[in-house]
């Protein structure tokens, strides 16, 4: 087969640790454009003004901008 989980995934008895190791690292996506999305969205939530938001809100806050998509 010439797809690597798919690999693991057939051999996953033999090598039970290895092949979840490569499952994770393979599942990994090749691009930062969701991550830099996320820091470039984040910018527009702490902004000079809401310095003093805690972890939590600011989690909250990039929560809901996300699954509403409000730009």
């Amino acid at each position: 087969t010439t797809d690597p989980l798919q690999w693991w995934r057939q051999h996953a008895v033999q090598f039970p640790h290895l092949s979840r190791f490569a499952r994770d690292i393979l599942s990994i996506p090749g691009s930062a454009v969701a991550v830099e999305r996320i820091f470039s969205s984040g910018r527009d939530v702490i902004t000079i003004r809401r310095s003093r938001l805690k972890p939590e809100t600011i989690s909250a806050l990039m929560l809901l901008k996300h699954k509403f998509r409000i730009e």
